[in-house]
């Protein structure tokens, strides 16, 4: 998957689509999620990050992570045709 290359994140988390005019905010871990995504990571790369950082087990993040990823596909912030 890969985000838009046109979407503007900003340090503090507040991202616009200049497409939609549409902004969002989001929390520390949405925004490390962007980062990771914008950087070309595999899923399995975020997970593996993500579980090697914090406290959590895979089978919960990948939970969490894919309905994130659900919410950028509505928003349109993932390019549909760029999946892993």
């Amino acid at each position: 998957m890969k985000l838009r290359k046109n979407i503007a994140i900003s340090e503090s988390g507040f991202i616009f689509d200049p497409t939609s005019g549409d902004s969002f905010s989001l929390n520390e871990v949405g925004l490390e999620i962007l980062e990771l995504l914008r950087d070309d990571k595999s899923a399995e790369e975020i997970t593996t990050h993500f579980t090697n950082q914090y406290e959590i087990d895979p089978v919960s993040f990948e939970k969490y992570f894919f309905d994130f990823v659900g919410m950028l596909k509505y928003y349109q912030l993932i390019d549909e045709d760029e999946e892993d």
